[in-house]
């Protein structure tokens, strides 16, 4: 493993990837770490004040850690487009007596300098940063401050990109990931690039360490990432049934569901692509769906929640790596131990 990662607690190299919208919790972190390896937290959706929470929670715990960021880089919404999308899936909110008409078209940064003053003020072990890359003055800030910088990337070119804003780390995301695409180009869907091959194309083009991240989810899966050139996995899809996952019941249940036979990168959810367990929401709405990042997001949100709640899987946002079948109930420290058992 690479001595920046070992230097801040890693023995294990595994880290839980940071799930945004509450499938990453306080105890999911601690329980990585706990294991010898590296929990995030996400940050992204999050006010400030309850991410500062969420850090004074973990530090508490006294284990290495760190802090997701999404750093911006929005795909504005086109207002008529938006407007026509939410009459379209008007009659999936009419379920739950919700008029998407009332949503306004929002288009923020989710607290982004706010999050970086917190960061700056608080130092965390490590930062890493997910749809855009930071301002290069920003990465050094924090680096000054001690704290590690990683980057998500899906490509070499993005690798070069982040390289040269001054990061220690590459997360290299492969298109087989659960949740939202990392890409710094959120108006295409990514290249379906296996993950071997991905950190093979971006080794060629910068000497930065590489964590692996994409459809992980068995010991053989991370062995061979390791084998590759990574210098540790991260993985997400496979913790979200675990004890300390904050993912809804609805969310976990879908995993287990074994009608659910694959999935698909959609942005009809949230306007960015992303990939899901296939749904009615998704077979429906897919092929319509506009590129809009945030808009979209805020726009489906309340029928998201309502969803989630009702243990609605048909209207839900399962986000789900290709691994998800290996998603099982029980402690994290049991799921990370398989997933290294052989290393």
């Amino acid at each position: 493993m690479n001595s920046a990662l070992t230097a801040i607690g890693l023995s294990v190299p595994v880290l839980a990837a940071p799930m945004a919208g509450g499938a990453t919790t306080p105890r999911l972190v601690t329980a990585a770490a706990e294991a010898g390896g590296l929990g995030l937290l996400a940050g992204g959706y999050k006010r400030p004040e309850a991410l500062a929470e969420q850090i004074a929670e973990v530090r508490a715990a006294a284990v290495p850690f760190g802090v997701n960021l999404f750093a911006p880089n929005p795909i504005p919404a086109d207002p008529a487009a938006y407007r026509r999308y939410a009459g379209t899936i008007q009659p999936e909110a009419d379920h739950y007596g919700l008029d998407l008409a009332t949503v306004p078209l929002t288009e923020d940064d989710d607290h982004w300098r706010d999050k970086i003053d917190l960061l700056l003020a608080d130092p965390v072990p490590l930062a890493s940063f997910t749809f855009g890359i930071p301002d290069p003055a920003v990465i050094k800030a924090l680096r000054a401050a001690g704290t590690l910088i990683a980057q998500t990337v899906t490509s070499a070119e993005e690798a070069l990109r982040a390289a040269d804003a001054g990061v220690n780390l590459l997360a290299v995301q492969a298109g087989a990931a659960g949740g939202h695409s990392g890409t710094l180009t959120p108006d295409r869907l990514p290249a379906a690039t296996p993950i071997t091959q991905l950190l093979r194309e971006v080794a060629q083009v910068t000497d930065l360490p590489l964590i692996a991240a994409g459809g992980l989810a068995t010991g053989d899966a991370v062995a061979e990432v390791l084998r590759a050139g990574a210098v540790a996995a991260m993985v997400g899809t496979v913790l979200i049934r675990a004890d300390e996952s904050g993912a809804s019941k609805t969310h976990q249940d879908a995993l287990a569901d074994p009608a659910r036979d694959r999935t698909l990168v959609t942005r009809a959810f949230t306007g960015r692509p992303a990939r899901a367990l296939r749904n009615a929401f998704t077979d429906r709405y897919d092929h319509l769906a506009p590129a809009g990042y945030p808009a979209l997001h805020h726009l489906t949100g309340p029928l998201r929640r309502a969803a989630a709640a009702a243990g609605d899987a048909e209207r839900l946002h399962l986000w789900a790596g290709t691994g998800y079948r290996h998603a099982s109930a029980e402690p994290a420290a049991r799921i990370l131990a398989r997933l290294t058992a052989n290393l």
